[in-house]
């Protein structure tokens, strides 16, 4: 295996379980604001439309068009939506009320751990997030993961998102590293491995699910602790 000396991890959904921690939250979401009095049948069916809803209001920020301040807050609005709640103010309290609960739930990736336990002191770790830089710091200090990493780079901070190389190239001059010399690591095939791919990142693609793709990542796995192999 090549040596490398720097490995760069996204956060959410490939250290910090995202989707655990985002669905905890909205369930005590959907108690607190008496969502079920409100019309809504249950849970699952509001968590249902919620998921489509920021998937799809995530992949319009990426491309750059809406804020961030109206993703917060949509993602809300639509869901209450479906079920004929036409309540723009409860949606607002419920975007802010979210991204207070949500940093603290501590939930990680199977084996995310263990990982970073294994390559702590063997290489330099940072992270390349596109998650908010208030909220991602927030997630690793309550999980415990924070003191792992040397540079932190959202896209807040570097004014750029993965896939784009802006984010990638500030990275490499934040942390002093070389992209021949460094480990890209993360689940999303077209923003993670294609970003580092296109930046000339080694990448090791974590996907779980084995979902079909038609990029070369250097390294594929289903597990973390396949990447401890690796390491």
């Amino acid at each position: 295996m090549k040596k490398y000396e720097h490995l760069f991890f996204d956060l959410d959904h490939t250290l910090w379980d995202f989707d655990r921690n985002s669905k905890l939250t909205l369930q005590k979401l959907f108690g607190e604001y008496n969502l079920l009095d409100k019309g809504i049948p249950d849970f699952e069916t509001f968590y249902a439309q919620y998921v489509i809803h920021n998937d799809r209001l995530w992949d319009k920020f990426r491309k750059g068009f809406i804020k961030r301040d109206e993703l917060r807050w949509k993602r809300m609005w639509l869901a209450l939506l479906d079920f004929k709640i036409m309540d723009t103010a409860l949606a607002h309290e419920m975007g802010i009320a979210y991204l207070e609960i949500l940093p603290t739930q501590t939930a990680l990736v199977p084996h995310a751990k263990e990982l970073l336990e294994h390559c702590k002191g063997r290489y330099a770790m940072h992270l390349i997030t596109n998650g908010f830089e208030t909220t991602q710091w927030l997630k690793m200090q309550y999980s415990g993961i924070a003191g792992y990493f040397t540079e932190i780079v959202t896209s807040e901070k570097s004014n750029s998102m993965k896939p784009h190389a802006d984010i990638f190239m500030y990275a490499l001059k934040a942390s002093g590293a070389l992209a021949n010399h460094s480990l890209m690591i993360g689940d999303a095939i077209d923003i993670d491995i294609l970003g580092g791919i296109n930046a000339g990142f080694d990448t090791a693609y974590y996907n779980p699910h084995n979902a079909p793709h038609e990029r070369k990542p250097t390294y594929e796995v289903r597990s973390l602790a396949e990447l401890i192999t690796i390491l």
